[in-house]
């Protein structure tokens, strides 16, 4: 497995040869750009500054791991969710210029205050998320679905999402959230999403709450070799705290 980041927090604020710059100096390979940060790397971007940034990465020796967007498909509005699907394309049409393997999406939510039964709002979801899969499929690029949002996050509720999406390039975006562990055990609800997983977060990997060593031997187990992503809050000395994060990420190897 390798090593890398979200920018979704730290490095929040860095421009690419920043990133670059931490990458190579703390032994992180790899970064999901998130949108809407200072990198800038956008769908606005032309096809030769797209070439620019994809030059950059590859000079610097990281990888662009994925591209992390805000769009999902749980809105109870036909045209917002159009929107959502057609801005996904656009993405990884921008994910291809870039040689960027993924994108990852989510759900963020059901819409029972509006009085729609969460499986509707499942299936919606899924069907979505075949939809672009389908369209990635053209470009080279995979479908990363977070296990995210409010009730929409539980395992159960991601693999109905996916049995929905029924594609072979859907995949799951792992995302380590505490609330997945029963028993001090993340056993069952590996066992639903293993076959799917794509990428993997990690978060605070300080807190034993979690049960880190178990989740990397399962993920080996079964053959992972990706990213394992930190999403990690900022911080005032973020080539300390990542030099230190990487340390403790090697341990439990």
């Amino acid at each position: 497995m390798k090593l890398g980041f979200v920018t979704y927090q730290i490095g929040h604020a860095w421009d690419i040869p920043t990133i670059i710059e931490m990458c190579n100096s703390t032994g992180f390979t790899g970064v999901e750009l998130r949108t809407t940060h200072a990198h800038g790397v956008e769908t606005s971007l032309t096809s030769s500054q797209r070439e620019a940034v994809r030059e950059q990465f590859h000079a610097g020796g990281v990888d662009i791991a994925g591209l992390g967007s805000a769009f999902e498909y749980h809105v109870n509005d036909a045209a917002e969710l159009r929107r959502n699907i057609d801005g996904t394309i656009q993405y990884c049409k921008l994910a291809a210029d870039l040689g960027c393997p993924g994108v990852k999406v989510r759900p963020n939510g059901f819409q029972t205050d509006e009085g729609i039964p969460e499986a509707q709002t499942l299936e919606q979801i899924g069907k979505a998320v075949g939809e672009c899969a389908a369209a990635a499929a053209d470009l080279g690029v995979e479908i990363r679905v977070e296990v995210h949002g409010r009730g929409t996050q539980e395992p159960r509720h991601m693999r109905t999402i996916m049995d929905h999406a029924d594609h072979s390039n859907a995949y799951v975006c792992w995302n380590s959230n505490f609330g997945e562990v029963i028993d001090g055990s993340i056993d069952a609800n590996f066992e639903l999403l293993k076959h799917k997983i794509g990428l993997v977060h990690i978060t605070e990997i300080c807190k034993s709450e979690y049960p880190w060593r178990d989740l990397f031997s399962k993920l080996s187990a079964h053959g992972y070799d990706g990213y394992t992503l930190a999403e990690i809050p900022a911080s005032s000395e973020p080539e300390r705290l990542m030099g230190y994060y990487r340390a403790l990420w090697e341990a439990y190897q």
